[in-house]
């Protein structure tokens, strides 16, 4: 490997370098060609990606990353259009990105039909992006982190990352965003027994969407999840969540909703909260990023390869336990 081809070197090929240059000036076109090259599998290409990622960096960090998560029906892609029409006509640029680790099970995706923001997609200041096909949750966040950074430095100052509520989906998601919404539906008081107390947890806004179809039953819903977010221990000393109602299909309560938006982001940067968090999201994707590398090369090592499926059958077969077979494989890495 060449000076040239070092993950950390600060020389571009001539490609690539447009391709910093097209991102910096928000191309749109660019802008795509530079998250696909990421996407990529190709260990070239994942050399390249981390060059051109490295050559943005000092451009990043500028926007307010907001994610939102909702059960399906909860109208998640009618209030992001909503919004960001609204944020588009007060001169904010908006890129969408999608967490949905279903995608490469299904072959489908959650942006996947862009005609779901049929005006949205139609506005210059939008860049909307399906999620990525990564085989895997962790995989799956790792490029839209960094699909996150290269909008960024194209110059959006608003990126909202949509999941479905999927196995840790909506963790991983919180774990990557400024602020995390739960979108709800009117009638979901029944359902606040099965949501997951963990996912109460981490929510800084919840937003009760349809609340112009029955009133009443937003209002009991509003409620209940006012008393469910006091009960559990909050994320801030500095922030409580508030419940909000909005009608995305009226378009309603979109101004509500960003400035709580603007207040929360406020709080939390007057008391030094929201660049820890930042700062610590950044470390916890680092020590992700080297767990998933050294899992790979564990799996890559010809040693283990060549002893593992005589050991798993050991294992299975009641013959090894777990521990002496694991410590087995691991000690290959020794050599």
């Amino acid at each position: 490997m060449n000076a040239r081809e070092t993950p950390l070197s600060g020389t571009l090929l001539p490609d690539d370098q447009s391709l910093v240059s097209g991102v910096l000036a928000g191309q749109r076109r660019a802008l795509a060609k530079a998250i696909t090259l990421i996407e990529s599998t190709r260990s070239d290409h994942r050399i390249r990606a981390q060059q051109v990622l490295n050559a943005v960096l000092p451009q990043t960090g500028n926007a307010i990353r907001v994610g939102i998560s909702g059960v399906p029906g909860a109208g998640k892609s009618t209030f992001i259009e909503a919004l960001g029409v609204w944020l588009i006509g007060r001169g904010h640029r908006l890129a969408v990105l999608a967490v949905d680790p279903s995608s490469s099970i299904s072959g489908g995706s959650i942006l996947g039909d862009k005609t779901r923001m049929e005006t949205l997609c139609q506005k210059e200041e939008a860049f909307i992006r399906p999620s990525p096909s990564a085989g895997s949750l962790g995989g799956v966040a790792e490029k839209t982190r960094e699909a996150m950074l290269l909008c960024e430095a194209a110059g959006y100052d608003v990126i909202i990352v949509e999941t479905v509520g999927v196995g840790q989906s909506e963790t991983t998601v919180a774990g990557m965003v400024d602020l995390f919404c739960l979108l709800q539906l009117p009638n979901a008081g029944d359902d606040l027994q099965a949501i997951k107390k963990g996912i109460v947890e981490i929510a800084d806004m919840v937003v009760i969407n349809k609340a112009d179809i029955d009133p009443q039953a937003t209002a009991v819903a509003r409620a209940q999840w006012r008393n469910a977010l006091h009960l559990v221990r909050r994320a801030s000393p500095n922030w409580e969540p508030p419940v909000l109602t909005v009608s995305a299909l009226q378009k309603e309560g979109m101004a509500e909703f960003w400035e709580n938006v603007e207040k929360y982001r406020d709080a939390l940067t007057a008391s030094g909260e929201f660049a820890q968090k930042r700062r610590q999201q950044s470390l916890a994707w680092m020590w992700q990023l080297i767990e998933a590398g050294l899992h790979e090369r564990f799996r890559e090592h010809p040693g283990v390869q060549e002893s593992l499926p005589r050991l798993a059958q050991s294992v299975e077969s009641g013959l090894t336990t777990p521990a002496a077979a694991a410590h087995a494989l691991l000690a290959h890495l020794k050599h």
